[in-house]
């Protein structure tokens, strides 16, 4: 195990202390071009094309067995590793990357609330230098673990049967119908809408709001903290964070990775349209 005892969400300035340590991986998920002009001492840049795979009608599934190994040799990390995670967003894409190594059963990860933007506002150490990882002995095995994922068939099966929360954290206008993202528009019956980016403080250089305002508004909305809920954007993106925020949340909670993207393009799928959940 390591000895990063870090929680699954940390301040930009906790990481600090240990941006030598051996067993750390920071990986940056923010805009190449920003990368390349500052990033986090140390920090490895990942484009989030590396962490979906598209089908037909599905553009942000989880990887194949090959590709996830391709992502774990790219970022050389060992169980013994520890993978902080940060993008220019919010946390999204930051939040995406956790989620799939979460499905290999990896949970040595933390999120930095804030991301760039916090660390820049913290006036903490920058380099524009390009990271160069070394090859580690003993790369995590790809072996996934599907407790954080559900797929279409089940989905829909949850859903006939009234037997699951769907949280839907895309924007009104995707949630209602009016704007289309795939060939149909609307939300998979039942679901509530809470856009992911309402739990962010645009006046906090993009921080979290406060995790019991975010539980408040959740409960108000209709949502019951102590049952399980399945949360889904449009390819699994945004959805990332709202992944995390319902782990801090203690949520039992599962990611739809397919998503609106294969719900939305499939025609033999239920939907509703408008304003109400069904």
């Amino acid at each position: 195990m390591t000895d990063l005892n870090f929680d699954l969400l940390i301040e930009a300035e906790d990481l600090v202390p240990f941006l030598a340590h051996p067993q750390l991986r920071i990986v940056d998920l923010s805009r190449r071009s920003v990368h390349e002009q500052l990033h986090i001492p140390g920090a490895v840049h990942l484009a989030p094309k590396l962490l979906v795979r598209q089908e037909e009608y599905a553009s942000g599934l989880l990887p194949e067995t090959t590709q996830l190994q391709q992502l774990i040799e790219f970022l050389q990390i060992s169980p013994e590793h520890h993978v902080v995670a940060y993008d220019d967003e919010g946390g999204a894409w930051a939040g995406r990357l956790i989620w799939n190594l979460h499905c290999l059963g990896f949970e040595n990860t933390s999120l930095i609330n804030g991301g760039i933007h916090a660390w820049l506002a913290a006036e903490l150490p920058t380099s524009s230098q390009a990271t160069t990882l070394e090859p580690v002995a003993n790369l995590l095995p790809v072996e996934t673990n599907l407790q954080y994922q559900v797929h279409y068939d089940e989905l829909l099966e949850l859903v006939q049967n009234n037997q699951t929360q769907i949280w839907d954290c895309r924007t009104e206008d995707e949630y209602t119908g009016l704007r289309l993202a795939a060939r149909r528009g609307g939300h998979i019956p039942g679901a509530l809408h809470f856009e992911w980016s309402t739990a962010l403080n645009r006046q906090n250089h993009l921080k979290l709001h406060p995790l019991e305002r975010t539980q408040q508004r959740l409960e108000h909305l209709g949502f019951n903290l102590n049952e399980p809920v399945v949360v889904y954007c449009q390819s699994h993106h945004r959805s990332g964070l709202a992944y995390i925020l319902g782990r801090l949340l203690g949520w039992n909670i599962r990611a739809y990775d397919g998503a609106w993207s294969e719900w939305g393009n499939r025609l033999d799928s239920p939907i509703i349209t408008g304003e109400l959940p069904s």
